[in-house]
């Protein structure tokens, strides 16, 4: 009978084997994590609606569009987490952790918007929050970081955007030359922008659309507006990626589409996907979060990738194999009519060994399908004869040749005989 019930437009669920792709995802993104120094954060799915609001901006596409927002039965209003970044400074503000401050996320994000591929509404993003320091050493950090990991993934068509969005008065210098280069061209930029460009130009730098893009190639260039100490910090964080090996593109119109960037801001284009929704993961620095979430100032910068998308930019590079090994060691067959596989499944278990077996008293034959179904290495075979020798066939089930591939050992020899032949 098929099920009336299905998940939500705009979601999905992820079953093995793609599951195992997620979690060796997210492994390498923990180890790299650890290298640099960061700690696991783990914040609320949904919090207060001012924490994105003030963040992200009240009037942003995000906000007005996007956003599940919500009353609770004490008519308290929240919004489910549109993105990493706010609740991390939140936390941050709330219990004042020791500076600079290094953490790292794995969470489900959600934005009502149109799905699309690896593009959902919700969906799942990792990434790092380092705050407390305006080191640009820190820039460079956070973005090898992210690069290294993306390496580790096997990609190798990626591109990294750097720009610098300067701090409150190089950018407001900017933003009214801004302005006055949109109300010269307002009547060609999309139709959403015709209406909302004077309230934040920076906003029509993010469009995709192709009547804002033309209007804003043509326009000023924000590194131009920069003051001294924004170009200086702007200029260290490209000379430590240099040092590092890392080839990052300057690309003057890359904005980010969140009120709180200020200075650094990246991205990083996955070539391989060859559209317009291309990129895989970005960030940068925010400088005066922590003041708009009620703390005091304390610099910041962080990235954050989409899972799904990530995972679609390694199938589209032809890389579809796991980043860790997920596969059984061994499977218990067991024909005894007594299940003795259950003591003998959680004694190899508690000696390191992943280990699977059947139920349901099924016949040899169908637990040895299962068996090699399952990707074990070994298959250990119980029935009545071994049960009363105490004894326990070990099969190689990756072996054509049958003789060299078995061989019985007594019950209490089974673990030196196991380590012998997997260590092979």
């Amino acid at each position: 009978m098929t099920s009336s019930f299905q998940a939500p437009i705009g979601t999905h669920d992820v079953l093995a084997p793609q599951s195992a792709l997620w979690e060796g995802l997210v492994a390498t993104f923990a180890e790299f994590a650890f290298r640099f120094g960061f700690t696991l954060i783990l914040t609320p799915m949904f919090e207060e609606i001012g924490v994105f609001n003030r963040g992200i901006g009240e009037d942003s596409e995000v906000a007005t569009k996007e956003m599940y927002v919500f009353q609770d039965r004490g008519e308290r209003t929240y919004a489910l987490r549109p993105e990493g970044t706010a609740s991390v400074v939140r936390a941050f503000v709330q219990h004042q952790p020791t500076v600079p401050y290094k953490a790292w996320y794995v969470t489900p994000a959600f934005r009502y918007e149109r799905p699309q591929a690896g593009r959902y509404r919700q969906h799942h993003q990792l990434g790092v929050e380092a705050i407390g320091t305006d080191d640009p050493a820190m820039d460079v950090e956070v973005i090898a970081l992210a690069w290294r990991f993306y390496q580790a993934l096997g990609l190798r068509r990626v591109r990294l955007l750097v720009n610098s969005m300067g701090h409150s008065e190089c950018r407001g210098r900017y933003v009214d030359v801004l302005r006055g280069h949109l109300d010269e061209h307002r009547d060609q930029l999309c139709e959403e922008h015709q209406a909302t460009w004077s309230h934040n130009p920076l906003r029509v730098l993010d469009c995709k659309r192709a009547p804002c893009v033309a209007v804003i190639a043509d326009g000023p260039l924000l590194p131009d507006f920069l003051c001294a100490e924004c170009s200086t910090h702007f200029s260290a964080v490209r000379k430590g990626l240099s040092d590092l090996g890392i080839d990052a593109d300057v690309e003057p119109r890359l904005v980010r589409g969140f009120d709180y960037y200020t200075r650094t801001t990246f991205e990083f284009v996955a070539d391989a996907l060859g559209n317009a929704q291309n990129a895989i993961g970005g960030g940068g620095r925010y400088d005066s979060l922590t003041e708009q979430l009620g703390g005091k100032r304390a610099g910041g910068i962080g990235f954050g990738s989409g899972i799904e998308r990530l995972l679609l930019a390694r199938e589209a590079e032809g890389l579809t194999t796991n980043l860790i090994n997920r596969t059984s060691d061994l499977f218990v067959v067991d024909t005894t009519g007594q299940d003795v596989a259950t003591v003998i499944v959680d004694d190899l278990r508690r000696s390191g060994y992943a280990v699977e077996r059947s139920f349901d008293a099924r016949s040899m034959k169908s637990q040895m399908k299962l068996a090699d179904r399952s990707g074990a290495t070994l298959a250990l075979l119980i029935g009545p004869q071994e049960l009363e020798a105490g004894q326990v066939t070990i099969r190689d089930l990756r072996s054509d040749d049958f003789a060299a591939a078995q061989q019985s050992v007594a019950r209490e020899d089974l673990l030196p005989a196991l380590r012998e032949r997997l260590n092979k």
